[in-house]
């Protein structure tokens, strides 16, 4: 399950990202980390606050009490102003109101809105989203937005009216319209009411499904650079397709060299695919593992768990599952190439937010190949995206019974450790598991993971100096890795606010690997915090361009989209959140 970036907990104590990046209006110096438990907990302090139901029209009065709604002379009221008169309706409406007697509480609102001067557009507009608000209680949506509407036309920043009409819009399905209104209110609010943010976060979400969806479906393949994919196989340490060519497996001039009569043939694609995996010549391995395949060679088990691997890689899961599923159901197959599929099969299933299919998957590895560390390391990794920190410490260990030298596991086990002990508030444990880490890069000083896991351990703890030191060794280990250089230009915010040198950083991510979806994504949250938001939206389509899986584009287009609803609110409202 190896990724290019880290990946909160599905049931962690983040908010969403798009309202770290976008709506929340936190500026980013805070750190990433740090925002997402900062702001949970700001949230749930205000719930009580701001979370509060707009379901009753403005104006007090007091409830009916034995009316039938009949309109009644009023001998007083013939002496009264216009606006006055129009008031008394309001009033005697928010009364049917409040006893749910809506019909008559609109009739009394249509009377105050005849009534009212047309200069009066504040008494005006509260008259249209009263009525609104009884139209709502007997769910006529149109007319909803249609007073609403009115109302915002009368008071451009009327939080009850755009709150209002968006959870109507929502009722139409109109999502745009809806987001964009809420995005208004979460502004003017200064995002403190929760029940707003919610709201911006589920159309969001649906927004983003439903794009991604239609786009995943018909996008174009993309290989991802050579550093993503050398990472990726790093991650494995039993698997037999990733090793260079063994004694066995000689390449046919070699073969030719010692006199053996082997001319090449179609039949040895799968050996021209390892020949090209050495030579990082990516693009050819598919068609080779292909005529492997077409031939029934002597290496279809290897070419399919090969090919369903690339497949992966691209992005395109629907190709890869067929071919996996063959090579779990080859019983007579070498078990490490079944483990193997039965695991990417499983990182594919949680990439598709099927966790117990995932997790299936996965028992099942551990069934078939009881001694295989990948099959722990990686169920390690998922256990931590399912928040089962206990289980997946567990499987680290187990990994590292098996494989001592494992630095990857001991790094991953000391930051589930550390996640566990950050998010449970024990200062005791914390200190354990950054005990780990400095055991970790002691002993494995080679190690690039283990200096990037501190390092975002450290960030957390405010140790800016020597996280900073921590991105410094992975730059000087691995200075291919376009990820280190985004997470270092973070660090440059949070710590120094320095805003020129973490852009320069995550432009260097993007010199280094222009197919960094994560420097991408980075650069737009950025952007949108600058208020540069015609700049963000077009990182967020680059970063959308290069996703590797239907979640993570549905995730960057609700970034995108809530870029976009920002442009709108600002055309139409004039309203911006705070910027860096």
């Amino acid at each position: 399950m190896a990724a290019s970036k880290p990946v909160e907990p599905q049931s962690g104590t983040g908010l969403p990202r798009w309202q770290l990046a976008l709506l929340v209006g936190t500026p980013i110096v805070l750190g990433v980390g740090a925002v997402y438990l900062w702001n949970r907990s700001r949230a749930k302090e205000k719930r009580g606050k701001g979370s509060g139901e707009r379901k009753t029209p403005e104006g007090s009065a007091s409830p009916v009490q034995g009316q039938d709604g009949a309109a009644k002379a009023n001998p007083e009221l013939d002496n009264l102003s216009p606006l006055d008169k129009a008031q008394a309706a309001k009033n005697k409406g928010n009364k049917y109101f409040k006893a749910g007697k809506y019909e008559n509480a609109i009739q009394c609102y249509t009377e105050a809105i005849s009534m009212c001067p047309t200069e009066q557009k504040s008494d005006l507009s509260t008259f249209y989203q009263n009525r609104a608000a009884a139209y709502e209680q007997l769910s006529k949506w149109a007319e909803v937005v249609q007073d609403c509407t009115k109302a915002v036309g009368l008071n451009p920043r009327y939080i009850k009216a755009l709150f209002r009409r968006a959870k109507a819009l929502e009722k139409l399905d109109n999502k745009k319209e809806c987001l964009e209104d809420v995005t208004a209110v979460c502004i003017l609010e200064a995002f403190q009411n929760q029940q707003s943010m919610l709201l911006a976060d589920k159309v969001l979400k649906q927004l983003g499904k439903e794009k991604a969806k239609e786009k995943y479906k018909n996008r174009e393949p993309m290989m991802p650079s050579p550093q993503f994919i050398k990472s990726y196989f790093s991650s494995f340490t039993d698997d037999i397709i990733s090793q260079p060519l063994q004694k066995g497996e000689k390449k046919d001039e070699d073969k030719d060299k010692e006199g053996e009569a082997a001319e090449v043939s179609e039949s040895l694609g799968y050996l021209k695919a390892k020949q090209f995996m050495d030579e990082e010549n990516y693009d050819k391995i598919i068609s080779e593992c292909t005529k492997e395949i077409d031939s029934e060679g002597r290496y279809t088990a290897e070419a399919l768990l090969l090919r369903a691997t690339f497949y992966l890689l691209i992005g395109n899961a629907t190709a890869a599952q067929p071919d996996l599923d063959r090579v779990i159901n080859m019983k007579d197959a070498n078990v490490k190439l079944r483990a193997n599929a039965l695991i990417k099969r499983g990182s594919m299933y949680m990439q598709q937010q099927q966790p117990l299919l995932s997790t299936q998957d996965f028992n099942m590895a551990a069934e078939i190949d009881t001694r295989n560390p990948d099959v722990y390391h990686h169920r390690g990794q998922l256990k931590i995206l399912l928040d089962q920190v206990d289980e997946a410490v567990g499987d680290f260990d187990e990994c590292i019974l098996l494989r001592p030298d494992s630095a990857l596991a001991q790094a991953q086990k000391c930051f589930a450790l550390y996640r566990q002990a950050y998010t449970g508030n024990n200062a005791a444990q914390v200190q354990t598991a950054m005990d780990g880490f400095e055991d970790v890069i002691k002993r494995f000083p080679k190690c690039a993971e283990g200096y990037a896991l501190f390092a975002q351990a450290l960030t957390d703890q405010q140790q800016f100096g020597k996280a900073d030191e921590m991105y410094d060794k992975c730059i000087e280990l691995e200075p291919d890795n376009a990820t280190t250089y985004v997470h270092k230009g973070l660090l440059q915010l949070q710590w120094k606010q320095d805003l020129d040198l973490g852009l320069d950083l995550i432009s260097k991510a993007i010199e280094i690997d222009n197919k960094c979806d994560f420097a991408y994504e980075t650069m737009g949250t950025i952007e949108v915090q600058r208020g540069n938001l015609d700049k963000a939206i077009d990182m967020f389509n680059k970063a959308i361009n290069l996703a590797k899986s239907e979640m993570e584009m549905a995730h960057l287009y609700s970034l995108c989209d809530a870029a976009y609803a920002q442009t709108e609110v600002a055309r139409k409202y004039g309203l911006k959140p705070p910027t860096l």
